[in-house]
């Protein structure tokens, strides 16, 4: 197997334009294929001579995707090394991009075809550039390399250092969208990974604002989406989606309003509500694959939630079986299921049929849930204030006393 090695003075990239084009007309006979060998090499030489970087990269790329199914990987990886230092010719940040993009966009053209080197390939590249947007550019198009290649594993541990890369590339509100939206559908199709999916899938509707109506409507499907994963999870019991205007939107949608009814009561009802839905909509839950047991578990843990929350701190045990539509035997069993999903404290009193709730985990944290935890800290940051005076006056006391008790048995 002839590997790509440069034995002589001749320029490295000459070497790798010769050995390309002979490679490409091997089949063709010395006759034909010297010629337009030499050809190859000498418009490459004036290309570098005449500082023709984005040609000369341009000329290779082509040279090499006629080679790339027949070549080795050794001899490739080699090619595409000399190919995409040529990013470190220019001066300008605006040829470097324009060269970053020339050479990203022709290696995901058929991602199926030695899908791992390529990405490989994409790494190298990005390694080489200093532009923050230009390194953007290229992992931009190594997730759609992974995704459509189905090489999303070698992606993966770079997303989990995506809050670096955030900072290094500072981005603007749509290139935010369009990376968040591709991390979070590579994701979705990973096992084990619908928690990060969704994640991500929020940081997307995130970045639409209501001042963004013109746009909004380009997220109805992921808002959706982010619905339906919300509803299907069975380990998800809050999250902030109907704060935001991207889903706020499909209340009056024709197509999406019994979704967005599906969430509020999720987030803000009890399981006999749920009941009515499906009952009305038992179609529409098929069609985006809701297991009916899948919901009526999850709708239960709920509207324990919602009993824990706007009931007494002591829940008596026929309450929670008239909310949750269980038997007597059952009620226990219940409660411990969602102490282990860890969305209440409480004590179990068998002796007087009841629940002790000492905590229970909000399933919306809008605007009302601010303003009472910044109620809660202000009456415990005066309770505080209290204790600090009460023994700051009980030390004066004291220190009063002690010099009283001196000057007594002077």
């Amino acid at each position: 197997m002839t590997t790509v090695v440069p034995t002589s003075e001749e320029d490295p990239v000459i070497s790798v334009v010769r050995f390309m084009a002979e490679m490409s007309w091997a089949d063709a006979g010395a006759e034909i294929a010297e010629p337009q060998v030499n050809r190859l090499c000498v418009e490459a030489q004036e290309c570098m001579i005449e500082g023709r970087w984005l040609d000369l990269a341009s000329l290779m790329l082509t040279s090499a995707d006629l080679i790339f199914s027949k070549a080795s990987e050794k001899d490739l990886e080699c090619i595409f090394t000399i190919i995409c230092n040529l990013v470190k010719k220019p001066e300008s940040l605006d040829q470097v991009h324009e060269m970053a993009e020339l050479i990203s966009t022709k290696i995901i053209q058929q991602p199926n075809d030695k899908p791992a080197l390529r990405l490989k390939i994409l790494f190298n590249l990005y390694n080489l550039l200093e532009n923050p947007y230009s390194r953007f550019f290229v992992y931009l198009k190594s997730l759609n390399l992974a995704s459509h290649g189905k090489v999303t594993e070698h992606i993966l541990p770079s997303i989990k250092k995506m809050d670096n890369f955030l900072k290094e590339w500072n981005l603007g509100v749509k290139d935010q969208r369009e990376l968040f939206l591709a991390i979070s559908n590579i994701l979705k199709d990973n096992k084990g990974s619908a928690k990060d999916s969704f994640m991500f899938l929020t940081k997307y509707l995130e970045t639409f604002s209501s001042e963004d109506a013109s746009n909004m409507n380009e997220a109805k499907e992921e808002a959706a989406r982010a619905i339906i994963d919300f509803v299907r999870s069975p380990d998800m019991f809050k999250c902030d989606l109907l704060d935001m205007p991207a889903i706020a939107q499909l209340e009056k949608d024709a197509k999406y309003a019994p979704v967005y009814q599906l969430l509020k009561i999720f987030l803000t009802q009890r399981l006999d509500a749920f009941l009515d839905f499906e009952a009305a909509n038992s179609e529409l839950l098929k069609s985006y694959g809701l297991v009916h047991d899948d919901c009526i578990s999850k709708m239960r843990l709920m509207s324990l939630v919602d009993l824990g929350l706007n009931e007494s701190s002591q829940i008596p045990y026929s309450v929670i079986r008239e909310a949750l539509q269980i038997d007597d035997t059952e009620v226990e069993s219940w409660v411990v299921k969602a102490i282990t999903a860890k969305l209440l404290d409480c004590k179990i009193d068998q002796m007087n049929q009841v629940v002790i709730v000492s905590r229970c985990t909000e399933r919306v944290f809008g605007v009302h849930q601010w303003q009472e935890l910044r109620t809660k800290l202000m009456t415990w940051r005066g309770n505080i204030a209290g204790v600090i005076s009460t023994v700051q006056a009980n030390k004066i006391t004291e220190d009063n006393t002690q010099a009283m008790q001196g000057l007594a048995i002077r």
